[in-house]
Order: structure tokens, then C-alpha cells, then sequence
């Protein structure tokens, strides 16, 4: 074996790694690893583009930068995709009377033979990457372009029209292996690429498909004649997820739970008539994500403070607000990570369970059964729990048993649907919560956001006119650097990677609890909080801002523009404008 060579013994300990499996695939024999071995012994970071560029220069053969190349639209087209993708085989244009295609494979000459029998014509392998060579393929050929290619031919397969009664036909074709593999490869490459939800949408001539990364939606590159298929993509979707594949006409949701590799996800699926045939959604829930500390939340000092302190209170509601998708049960089940001990019985009721937390008793509501949140509330509290959790106060009544609950002697987290942490107090008050039980349970508010991440590979100093007028009008820190949004391959040219909550947290005091009871409106309870020392959402994204690591773009996109104006002149003496430059209308 190559890692047993003498030669392998020294340098660096993954390069005989590296090139072991590039033996096993074929991209380089035995005796060229041990030339570049003799030849690299001291390199280090090595990576197969080096050694595919090393293999090029010794056999006189081209080396493809993809990420600065463009494939012929119209060269692609003249072959298969499905042994394009067997393969991995990417053409790329044409040089005279050949047409160069990528390959990560010199050695492995069937593929680019098969190919120049079928089409008769002159193929010119030059070497690339098998990371570049799959990344393009994807791009450029859509997802699952290998199964439609095959159902293509595959005359036995009928799919039926959406709008036909064929049902038995319907049910066969969703059940066939090329179905099930497309469906399958959809999801594969959400899960991969970190999406949060995936979007099926019909229309006249198209069937369009979304990923939504870091909450922005992406769309999916996918072979064209996939709209034939439609019919039977959604169905075989519906037979996962347990639904009814004949009704066409209802809303459906559903369920499906899938493995991949240690990992299990929980998918929500919403099925819905349009116009042009079923939309889905499906939300990826990845129930073995590893929960963080509180310090890994990113909160600032002030923050973490009066979390931890609320850790420690023996009774009352603390509640997480924001909109859907902006992290609140994250937040909820790390604090819950944190109190949880042999000493404390916590119980959950959730819909679903996103979560599956070790010591902790958890219920999923069933609206079939008629297990709901306040039926199970209710239950919950004959177990004798010290810590309870509820998903969402969604009604007056589960509003007022949380609240009893609290009063009784239990510490009680849920989330709720508000702009801010001001705007809890009044929600609750208008679902019918008389003031005073509002008053005197309430213990903490804490609302928040996400926000996108700079990518580290790209993000750049925002040095330009307008930054500098922008960090005038936002009170951002004069030392501080500000960066923008630039684009690159490692985060599909968005310019971010990742997200990270910006948090606002609103302790009831004295003085709040007696504006609750003369039914005071949100500024007023909003001003007292800031008095005591509350950080609105916009500051502490401006702290991000400060750190480098997100933009002044992405914290206006979840605030307001108002908010930030008057936090600036809160914190910062007001700087000389640059007069020769115009603020943009957002900003006025």
C-alpha cells in the first residue's frame, strides 16, 4: 500500500491519504504518487489540485480552472447527462474540431470512450477537480438531471395530466425507482447545503425549485423536462409524508422522517392547490443538532446576565419573541440545556418536537387526536413539574393556564408572535389576560432576530462614501471597520455564511409592571425598559456591525430604519456629514 511506502513516511501525514484515494478512484496510478512524493516530500496544505495540476504538466495535458470558466450551453447539450454524471465527465467548449472535457480521472478512459462511440465525436480530456467537476454539474445540469434523464427513457412509465383521474397510473409512477431517487436527491443536497426549508412551485410551463440558505431562497438549477413529471413528484411526496395522493383539490400536511448518515431529520410537509398544480413545502428540522451553551448564543454581557439570572428563579413566564424562522426555540431549548439536572422535572408541549432532549419529558401536540396546547397544559401539570415549556401561546387559553401555571409556583418558557420585547406585554393583554396576571408573572422578555453572516473567504472593507455616511447616521464606532457583502464559490456567490441572533431583553421591573396595569401602550413600556438599560434590537446589531461580522444591510433588513437613527444619536455625538454625498431614500 501507498501509506506504508518509505516515501510516505515523511512530509505531511495527509498527503499519502490524499493520494491513497486518489489511487482508488483512479485519478493517478501508484508509480506517479510516488514521483510526486519524491518530487513534494516537504509540501504542505496539499490538496488535489495540486496534484491534478502536477498530473497535467507531466502528461502534457490542459488543467481547468471551472469557478473562471463557462461551459457551452450548446456543447453540454450533445451528451447524455446521465453518463455525464456515471462518469463525471464535464464538456466545456470547443477547440477546433475537438471539444475538451473535464475530468478528475485520467486513467479511467472508459467513460470518455463510451462517449466518443455514442456521439462520434473527437473528445480532449483536460483535468479538474472532482469537488469543481460536481459543483458545475450541478449548476449546470440541475439536480437529479441523471433520473429524468432516465425516466425519459423509459417508455413504460406513463405519467398521468394533474388534472386526470388516472390515479391507479399516478400511484405506479411515484413509485418508481427514478422518481424515488430524484425526490431522495432533492432533499440529499437541502440537507447538504443547510437549507431550512424546500419549495416545489408549479406554473405554466415549469416546475420550480428553491432551497431557502441562511433564510434567503435560492433557486435550484433542474433539468427543463422536469415539469412532465410533476404529478408524480408530488405524489411520491404525499406517499412519504402519508397523505392522501388522490385529493388534489385540499390543503394537505404531513410528515416525513428521514436518516442520513448520523443524522436524522424531521420534515414537515404542506401541500397546497395552485393553479397550475400542487405547490409543496418542506420544512428540515434536524432533531440531532447538537445544542450549544448559553455563551455560545452570542449574547453580550447585559444579555447573558439576565438570562442566567432568570435560570435561577423558582417561578414565572419567560418569554422568546420574533417572527416564524428566527431561532426562538433554539434559544428556548439552550436555556432549558442549562436547568437541566436530576433535581428539576421540565416537561414540554410543542408542535413539533424539534428537539430531542435527554432527562427531559416532551409532548407533541396532536390537533387530530385533540391533544392541544391547553388540553396538554392542563395534563402537565398533574405531573408536577418545576419547569414547563410551552411551543406557543397561539389563545386566551393557553395564555391564562401559562400564566396560572406561573402562578402556582412553576417556572414557565414560551414564545409568542411580537415586533419587540415591549410588545409581549400589550399581546398579551389584548388575548384577554387582565392586566394585574400579566403584572405580576411576567419575569423577562427576550426578542430576537437572525441575521446573516460575512463570509470570511470574501467579505471586504467598505471603504466608500456612502459607508462613511452610513456609519454616521447608525452611530457606528469611528474605529470600527465595516465591511460588504462580496460573493465567492465557498457561499454560492450570496456573500454570507451562516446566521447569528441579535437579541433584545427587557426585564420587568417595578415601574413596568405598574405601566402593565394602567394599560399603557408599547413606547411608553418600550422607553421605561431603555431607561433601565435595555439594548434594542438595532444596538446589539450594531455591535455585529462593529465586530465584522455581518453588515449595516442586514441588520436594516430586520429592523427599523427609525430604531437605529435614534440609538445612534443615543450612543454616539453626531459627526460632520459628507455633504457631497445623497442618503438613500431607505435611510430618510
Amino acid at each position: 500500500m501507498l501509506t506504508e511506502s518509505p516515501l510516505a513516511s515523511g512530509g505531511n501525514g495527509a498527503l499519502p491519504e490524499l493520494l491513497g484515494r486518489m489511487i482508488a478512484a483512479r485519478q493517478l496510478t501508484e508509480t506517479d504518487a510516488r514521483s510526486f512524493l519524491a518530487q513534494n516530500s516537504g509540501a504542505d496544505a496539499l490538496v488535489e489540485e495540486r496534484v491534478l495540476r502536477w498530473l497535467a504538466k507531466e502528461y502534457g495535458v490542459g488543467f481547468a480552472a471551472l469557478d473562471e470558466l463557462e461551459p457551452d450551453k450548446q456543447v453540454l447539450s450533445l451528451f447524455p447527462a446521465r453518463l455525464l454524471l456515471r462518469d463525471e465527465l464535464l464538456p466545456l467548449r470547443r477547440v477546433g474540431d475537438e471539444i475538451e472535457v473535464a475530468t478528475s480521472r485520467l486513467f479511467a478512459t472508459q467513460g470518455l470512450d463510451g462517449l466518443k462511440a455514442l456521439t462520434g465525436l473527437r473528445l480532449r480530456p483536460v483535468l479538474a477537480t472532482s469537488e469543481m467537476i460536481g459543483r458545475e454539474m450541478k449548476k449546470r445540469l440541475g439536480v437529479g438531471a441523471d433520473t429524468i434523464d432516465t425516466l425519459d427513457d423509459e417508455a413504460g412509465l406513463q405519467v398521468v395530466d394533474e388534472n386526470g383521474s388516472e390515479d391507479n397510473n399516478l400511484d405506479e409512477a411515484a413509485e418508481d425507482a427514478s422518481i424515488i431517487r430524484f425526490v431522495n436527491q432533492v432533499l440529499k443536497d437541502a440537507i447538504d447545503l443547510r437549507a431550512s426549508d424546500v419549495h416545489l412551485e408549479p406554473f405554466e410551463d415549469e416546475l420550480r425549485i428553491r432551497y431557502r440558505i441562511d433564510g434567503i431562497l435560492q433557486e435550484v438549477p433542474v433539468p427543463v423536462q422536469i415539469k412532465r413529471f410533476q404529478p408524480a413528484i408530488v405524489a411520491r411526496v404525499k406517499i412519504l409524508s402519508h397523505l392522501n395522493i388522490a385529493e388534489k383539490r385540499l390543503p394537505q400536511d404531513g410528515r416525513i422522517k428521514v436518516r442520513i448518515e448520523d443524522a436524522e431529520v424531521d420534515i414537515r410537509v404542506s401541500i397546497i392547490p395552485m393553479l397550475h398544480g400542487e405547490a409543496v413545502v418542506m420544512r428540515l428540522l434536524r432533531q440531532n443538532s447538537k445544542l450549544r451553551g448559553a455563551r455560545d448564543l452570542g449574547m453580550g454581557e447585559r444579555e447573558l446576565t439576565c438570562l442566567e439570572r432568570v435560570l435561577e428563579l423558582p417561578h414565572g413566564i419567560v418569554l422568546v419573541t420574533g417572527p416564524t424562522g428566527s431561532g426562538k426555540t433554539s434559544t428556548l431549548y439552550t436555556a432549558l440545556n442549562e436547568i437541566n439536572d436530576s433535581e428539576r422535572k421540565i416537561i414540554t408541549i410543542e408542535d413539533p418536537v424539534e428537539y430531542q432532549l435527554k432527562g427531559v419529558n416532551q409532548i407533541q401536540v396532536s390537533e387530530k387526536s385533540g391533544l392541544t396546547f391547553a388540553k396538554g397544559l392542563r395534563s402537565i401539570l398533574r405531573h408536577d413539574p418545576d419547569v414547563v415549556l410551552i411551543g406557543e401561546i397561539r389563545d386566551q387559553e393557553t395564555a391564562q393556564i401559562a400564566v396560572q401555571a406561573s402562578l402556582t409556583g412553576h417556572l414557565v418558557f414560551s414564545t409568542l408572535h411580537t415586533n419587540d420585547a415591549a410588545g409581549a406585554l400589550t399581546r398579551l393583554v389584548d388575548m384577554g389576560v387582565e392586566p394585574y396576571l400579566v403584572a405580576s408573572s411576567l419575569e423577562a422578555v427576550l426578542a430576537q432576530r437572525l441575521v446573516r453572516l460575512l463570509c470570511p473567504q470574501c467579505k471586504k472593507v467598505d471603504t466608500t462614501a456612502e459607508s462613511r455616511v452610513y456609519r454616521t447616521k447608525l452611530g457606528i464606532k469611528p474605529e470600527a471597520k465595516v465591511y460588504h457583502a462580496v460573493g465567492c464559490r465557498e457561499c454560492r456567490q450570496t456573500g454570507y455564511h451562516g446566521r447569528r441572533a441579535i437579541f433584545e431583553w427587557m426585564d420587568s421591573s417595578s415601574e413596568i409592571r405598574s405601566l402593565i396595569l394602567k394599560n399603557a401602550s408599547t413606547d411608553l413600556i418600550r422607553d421605561s425598559a431603555r431607561r433601565a438599560g435595555m439594548k434594542t434590537l438595532s444596538e446589539d446589531g450594531r455591535r455585529l456591525v462593529e465586530e465584522g461580522i455581518t453588515t449595516i444591510e442586514e441588520i436594516l433588513s430586520v429592523t427599523t430604519v427609525h430604531e437605529m437613527e435614534t440609538d445612534g444619536k443615543a450612543q454616539h455625538a453626531p459627526a460632520a456629514p459628507a455633504a457631497e454625498v445623497t442618503l438613500p431614500r431607505s435611510l430618510i
